[in-house]
């Protein structure tokens, strides 16, 4: 998430959703119809959404965390914490709320980015309570792992992002850049002897492949591509568009209709 750098665009959002390919989901749909009304993507397994994002600008994405014994599946979904975000019109009320009433032993761990276009804040759901951060203005990359752990593969698409934490760079190149880095294949340079991609951080092993921004590997991989600009005012919708497969080869498509209520 891009926040508060350009002031025509106060949170530029691009999140790629890597899962296991039979994995049923709809990459974008309307999750809620009243007020606010809600879109994402929407998984079709377990129910709830990965990425959502409200009619006010408020967005919500979730990342999972491994854990070295694997998914607890008598645990609550964790797709259900994205959807209770983006119930509130502000990321400060959202947060508060959060905090008081999800207890993170009843879910699968999990790391959360919420923000509008006022502020952001990051939540780690493994703890007794949610920890949540209210995050400065800039790039945060959100990945499988804490925010702020060491990660080549946060490293890799800051790289490729160059310099938009600087001021100056509009939104429209910004969104181009984005599709760009969405869609790259490169690998970090490993330290050597960690060929596997080993994290020390949650001791867990990951193919080299899943450490490229577009990944591709024989049953995983980025299954979808979800760009949101937030814009200044908040009478103008949210512009939202999605890759419906791999972004390196499938078109994004303008899904900003979807606000519109029948």
């Amino acid at each position: 998430m891009v926040s508060r750098v350009d002031e025509s665009a106060p949170l530029v959002v691009g999140a790629n959703r890597d899962e296991r390919l039979e994995r049923p989901a709809t990459a974008i749909t309307v999750l809620q119809d009243s007020r606010p009304r809600i879109l994402g993507g929407r998984d079709e397994l377990a129910g709830g959404t990965w990425l959502a994002v409200n009619d006010r600008g408020l967005v919500a994405a979730l990342t999972n965390r491994p854990s070295p014994g694997g998914r607890d599946p008598s645990k609550r979904s964790r797709g259900e914490l994205p959807l209770a975000l983006v119930q509130h019109t502000k990321s400060e009320d959202a947060v508060e709320d959060f905090f008081g009433r999800f207890d993170p032993a009843l879910y699968n761990p999990s790391s959360i980015l919420v923000g509008d276009r006022r502020s952001l804040f990051s939540i780690d759901m493994t703890g007794e309570k949610p920890a949540v951060v209210e995050l400065p203005p800039g790039l945060h990359v959100l990945e499988n792992l804490p925010l702020g752990s060491p990660s080549a593969k946060v490293d890799n698409v800051r790289r490729l992002m160059g310099h938009v934490d600087q001021r100056g760079p509009n939104a429209e190149a910004l969104l181009d850049r984005l599709r760009v880095v969405l869609g790259d294949h490169s690998l970090p340079p490993l330290p050597e002897g960690a060929a596997t991609g080993a994290s020390p951080q949650e001791n867990f092993e990951r193919a080299p492949e899943t450490l490229a921004a577009c990944v591709h590997t024989e049953s995983y991989g980025t299954r979808s591509s979800t760009i949101v600009r937030v814009p200044a005012s908040e009478d103008a919708d949210m512009s939202v568009s999605v890759a419906h497969g791999h972004p390196c080869t499938a078109q994004y498509v303008d899904a900003t209709s979807l606000w519109k209520t029948d």
